[in-house]
């Protein structure tokens, strides 16, 4: 389907629904030769969302068995999947439609499109799609609350189709990605290493990280691209909180550990959830939290931001290379991204700033944490909006936490994630299908096929492994796994994916690949809770 004006149009404001025109607002809709630009200018109403419709034309329609895919608004929770028409289906940023299957490696008449918008828009972006057409509903909201324009005009989104034959889905995702974001903030080299995270869950200490760090160099001797060695949570004086401006008793001077772990010939990497003040232990100003929820920071204030970039800008100081922000979609809007199928705040409440979007401020939030970052320091960004990171982060965290004890969680969230996300790819940002978890609780068996087809993606690969676990041959295998990721040449695709939500069918390098992911240990039956 080309990119044509869309047949209906539905405007949403505190005042009612209006097609393209209310009292003291107007929206315009232009055709910019591939890019259909979505520009709205409003005055005291409230703009809330604004719906526009495509019906299908008698060439439009596809009459075949097509499979549709959704993406997520941040990082997936282990449900991506190809499925069939699902009118209700809420699909964040874009979609692929598509015939065919990939398991066969015959391309002729496969056609796949797509749809979606250009990265970093001024609205949160999702679709529908039927048989009889597709919708794209832009959520314009500030918060839960129509956004106050007073007069500003605003580009809510640049939407963008692609129409791709006779190549795989895959390929056509990897390429309609590139389409929406032409310009990623590229790597000067790959990053790969260490991270805690997964065996010491914040239970950790500036020496614990120094014996990691020797481990790291150990292993990683003699390759030319150093690896990093990020601290993550459980280096400040309270679990997952700051203060940010010095380290736990059990860290001291972060300083000083940024130069141990250099004096190693390793990176150093740290970890921080910037939004998050449970109990005013940063010392910050009451105005500058949430009046509705005081332990968060209002991200929409001006001196919230300003204090965000010299936070980072002190990490910096200290000696850090990369920075790890994390946790920050829960902490601003008040609910994980991966479990939210339609408006992604809650109604009921507002940003202080009510003249931008909430997609603008989080914006505004990501570009000061680049501000202070500069731009020869790392930036991860770990349950952040990919469509609204793009470009400014180099690395995305495309999927939830892997688990260092558990085997189906991993294999739930990352062998899912790194199928269905490698599209984002140095399109979007580098894509970070989280740790390999090395804790010696789970079968090895299972482990290394995690650690190889993560180490062979051509992504990054973190290992979080604790001391002492692994015999010689094991460390061997994981030594060896460094040395491929360190320069990430692979090409690794998922063949089963459009049927099989943990696909065991790969193709690297050209060659078919299986694995096995499951076996009579692993729980994959409803437990009575939520993993």
């Amino acid at each position: 389907m080309k990119i044509r004006l869309p047949d209906l149009v539905s405007v949403y404001t505190d005042g009612g629904v209006f097609q393209s025109k209310w009292e003291d607002g107007e929206l315009f809709l232009g055709l910019e030769g591939d890019v259909l630009s979505v520009r709205v200018c409003s005055g005291k109403t409230g703009l809330r969302y604004v719906r526009l419709r495509w019906t299908f034309s008698k060439n439009e329609k596809r009459n075949e068995p097509l499979r549709i895919y959704g993406d997520a608004w941040e990082r997936a929770g282990g449900d991506l999947e190809w499925r069939g028409i699902v009118p209700e289906r809420c699909m964040p940023w874009f979609c692929l439609v598509s015939n065919g299957t990939d398991s066969d490696p015959d391309t002729a008449g496969r056609f796949t499109e797509g749809f979606g918008v250009e990265v970093c828009p001024g609205a949160m972006c999702f679709w529908q799609y039927d048989s009889a057409g597709i919708t794209l509903w832009l959520d314009a909201r500030c918060g839960g609350e129509g956004v106050l324009l007073s007069g500003r005009e605003l580009c809510l989104a640049r939407v963008v189709f692609g129409e791709y034959r006779n190549c795989s889905a895959f390929s056509a995702g990897k390429l309609f990605c590139r389409e929406m974001s032409p310009e990623p903030k590229p790597l000067t080299a790959p990053v790969y290493g260490s991270n805690n995270w997964y065996y010491a869950y914040g239970n950790s200490s500036a020496e614990e990280i120094k014996k990691d760090t020797a481990v790291a160099a150990e292993l990683c001797a003699g390759l030319s691209n150093r690896p990093f060695m990020v601290i993550d949570d459980g280096w400040t004086q309270n679990p997952k909180n700051g203060p940010w401006d010095r380290g736990g008793e059990s860290f001291g001077d972060m300083a000083a550990l940024a130069r141990e772990i250099k004096s190693q010939n390793v990176r150093p990497g740290i970890w921080v959830r910037y939004v998050y003040d449970q109990g005013g232990v940063c010392d910050l100003p009451k105005e500058w939290h949430y009046p509705h929820d005081g332990d968060f920071l209002d991200v929409s204030r001006p001196e919230v931001l300003e204090y965000v970039r010299k936070t980072t800008e002190r990490f910096v100081d200290w000696g850090y290379e990369l920075i790890k922000f994390d946790c920050s979609t829960q902490d601003i809007l008040g609910r994980r991204g991966y479990r939210v199928p339609y408006g992604i705040a809650a109604d009921g409440w507002s940003f202080y700033d009510r003249s931008k979007t909430t997609a603008e401020i989080i914006t505004d939030f990501y570009r000061a944490v680049r501000a202070g970052a500069g731009e020869k320091t790392v930036l991860i960004g770990c349950a952040t909006l990919s469509h609204l990171s793009a470009g400014i982060v180099e690395i995305g965290r495309t999927g939830a936490d892997i688990n260092g004890v558990n085997w189906d969680i991993t294999r739930r969230m990352g062998v899912n994630t790194l199928a269905f996300r490698m599209m984002h790819h140095r399109a979007l940002f580098d894509a970070d299908a989280d740790c390999v978890g090395i804790t010696g609780e789970l079968p090895w068996e299972k482990i290394r096929q995690w650690l190889f087809i993560l180490s062979r993606s051509g992504t990054p690969l973190f290992v979080s492994c604790k001391p002492g676990v692994l015999n010689d041959a094991q460390l061997e295998e994981l030594r060896e796994a460094f040395r491929v990721n360190s320069v990430q040449k692979d090409e690794l695709i998922p063949l089963d994916w459009m049927e099989n939500v943990c696909p065991e069918r790969w193709s690297l390098n050209g060659e078919e690949i299986c694995f096995d992911w499951f076996d009579g240990t692993v729980n994959t039956m409803f437990t009575g809770r939520e993993i």
